[in-house]
């Protein structure tokens, strides 16, 4: 791995059925190198990794499991080590299409912001016949709306893992969440040191079968939205007292700025 200025981190958990798919579509797709970080599966699916690794694909396995946050932290350490120009991240169970990714590096490299974030909401010519789960939408909802009244991001999806960043704008984030409320704390940093974000709209994918666990009690929504509450509440306080108020962001669908 080291061969191209792009990186694509494809964070992993107990995905056997399709990482494999994933990468060679990425590796088919784009000219970027992958790096899976596999966060203690336990169905094989480091080991099937394992098998694809070359010069274009790394694997980073985690002893047991650390958390989503942790798997996205290593990426963007292992792209700042080895001075990638951009990456970009995306999930392993196909609700985020490779096919995609082109446009990402090309968008971020044209306007020249500090992060592309997708968006599943932003277009709604993209979404297909099955809905999005109520819960994920009530809930992202309501986390989006805490983010744009305290930052002026003018977010309308705070959760999608689809994004690009250029990772020379990383090295200032304070990021030391592990679990799946890193978004909230990545949000929080980004205002605090001023990063820009655009928005890209994305197609949400959902299966009629589609179904994720949230492990032990944040399957509960009640508690796994008060978990979010409270590392919003602690991210966006330290930001505060650090960083500097900002002004009202643009409307939507322009690069929102983080001065």
């Amino acid at each position: 791995m080291g061969l191209t200025q792009d990186l694509v981190v494809i964070p992993v958990y107990n995905e056997r059925a399709t990482v494999r798919q994933v990468i060679e579509a990425t590796l088919g797709l784009t000219r970027a190198d992958v790096l899976v970080v596999d966060d203690g599966s336990t169905d094989g699916s480091a080991e099937l990794v394992a098998g694809l690794v070359g010069p274009r694909v790394a694997l980073l396995r985690h002893p047991t499991n650390l958390g989503y946050g942790r798997t996205l932290r290593d990426g963007f350490r292992v792209a700042l080590e080895r001075g990638a120009s951009y990456v970009v991240t995306i999930d392993a169970d196909t609700q985020h299409e490779p096919a995609w990714i082109p446009r990402f590096l090309e968008k971020i490299r044209a306007t020249g912001v500090d992060v592309l974030s997708g968006s599943r909401y932003l277009d709604p010519a993209l979404r297909g016949r099955e809905p999005i789960p109520p819960e994920r939408l009530a809930i992202n909802r309501e986390v989006t709306g805490w983010i744009n009244a305290r930052t002026g991001l003018a977010l309308t999806d705070a959760f999608c893992g689809f994004k690009a960043y250029r990772v020379a704008a990383l090295a200032g984030l304070d990021l030391t969440e592990d679990g799946y409320a890193f978004p909230l704390e990545f949000w929080a940093e980004a205002w605090r040191v001023g990063l820009t974000v655009l928005e890209e709209p994305v197609p949400p994918v959902y299966s009629p079968t589609f179904e994720r666990r949230f492990p032990g009690p944040l399957d509960d929504p009640e508690v796994r939205l008060a978990y979010y509450r409270e590392v919003w509440e602690r991210s966006i306080g330290k930001a505060e007292r650090l960083g500097r108020k900002l002004p009202p962001a643009p409307p939507l669908g322009r690069e929102a700025a983080c001065p």
